[in-house]
């Protein structure tokens, strides 16, 4: 029986005495089963199957935040989508990790866990090239304007006008809002198309590390007002967020193309919006909105210059593999006392109050396994 299903049936009361008699509860909030079904469950088998002392059950998502009491008790949560607050970690002594399917973590207070002497744990690895994929696929769809040409076939035309062409990616300068990994790797896969030149604003970015890709960091201004094609693959965080607005959208040429995979409270929408409704710019390529899902009466649902996806631009069976994995196995790092490398919070590795967690997880561990604690 798979690991994530055992915990899933008979009563309530036996349900509690499975739990004292477990060595280790991982908890795994159930909108996977709603938003990504099967996504997860092959690799919790993979990985904690062959475990019996390790138990996977889901928890319900009431609304979009968590409630404390339907976490209490686990050592480790996987979570997707739902938000964690400081209400959500109250109680929850026992709570050493969560760990997050992707790379994204503004669904999480960061202070909150520190304070709670919880490691919040990503997979950056993972999203890196499925999401570099995604934005150029978008590069590619809107540079050869690809829902006119098939709208136009589908209407049994074939003659294209000046209007409905398309442009090439060769020569032209492409630019990104933030350096990270994502970025970076957009960057190497556009080498492939020669572009002019490749700019980057990313007050933290070393310039060591854009020399080498090839990269000139500028600043937002020139970022928008030089670009072709630019994409945002940046945090949303208090910095950024609200960050793009119809001042730097109007630096923009007619002829650019503006790509968001990163977050829709990056943009001000109704901005983006207006500078699409007045052509001030050639298209768009979006990924994630402000209210998710889109609604279907959005004004961006009825802008022909505007390539729309639901925040799956970057799902593959690669994403799903490297997440999947990724999320469990920075679990078992923890649940054997250690610390996965891609940690946000790392201020409480130090904490004694983590530290004590740790300890007791390792030795805990040690005797379920015979092995020495780490």
């Amino acid at each position: 029986m798979p690991a994530y299903q055992k915990l899933e049936t008979g009563p309530d009361h036996s349900r509690e005495k499975l739990m004292k008699e477990i060595s280790f509860r991982v908890g795994v909030s159930d909108d996977f089963k709603s938003d990504a079904p099967g996504l997860l469950e092959p690799f919790l088998d993979q990985v904690f199957g062959p475990l019996p002392f390790v138990q996977c059950c889901f928890f319900p998502v009431k609304g979009h935040v968590v409630v404390s009491d339907d976490i209490r008790g686990y050592d480790a949560v996987i979570t997707l989508k739902p938000r964690y607050t400081t209400a959500s970690l109250i109680g929850n002594e026992r709570l050493t990790i969560i760990a997050r399917w992707g790379a994204g973590y503004d669904m999480v207070d960061v202070p909150a866990c520190t304070a709670a002497d919880i490691l919040l744990a990503i997979t950056p690895e993972a999203v890196r090239q499925p999401v570099a994929e995604g934005i150029l696929a978008f590069f590619l769809a809107l540079a050869k304007n690809l829902p006119a040409r098939d709208r136009l076939t589908r209407s049994g035309g074939r003659d294209l006008t000046i209007e409905n062409s398309g442009v090439s990616l060769s020569g032209k300068v492409f630019g990104s809002v933030g350096l990270g990994n994502i970025a970076s790797q957009m960057f190497r896969l556009i080498h492939a198309f020669g572009p002019a030149r490749m700019l980057a604003c990313d007050p933290y970015a070393s310039p060591t590390k854009a020399q080498r890709l090839g990269v000139e960091l500028v600043d937002l201004e020139t970022l928008f007002r030089e670009s072709d094609f630019l994409a945002v693959a940046c945090l949303l965080n208090d910095e950024t967020r609200g960050m793009i607005d119809r001042r730097l959208l109007s630096l923009m040429k007619p002829t650019a193309f503006f790509v968001n995979v990163a977050r829709g409270g990056i943009v001000k929408e109704a901005d983006l919006v207006a500078i699409l409704q007045e052509r001030r710019i050639a298209g768009a390529g979006l990924d994630v909105f402000e209210q998710e899902p889109l609604p279907p009466d959005h004004p961006l649902a009825a802008l022909p210059n505007v390539i729309l996806t639901p925040h799956r631009i970057a799902w593959s069976d690669a994403l799903y593999r490297g997440n999947g994995l990724g999320a469990c196995h920075n679990v078992l790092t923890v649940l054997q006392g250690g610390v996965p490398e891609h940690t946000v919070n790392r201020e409480v590795i130090h904490q004694p109050g983590f530290q004590t967690k740790l300890r007791s997880l390792a030795q805990r561990w040690a005797a379920a396994t015979g092995e020495e604690p780490v």
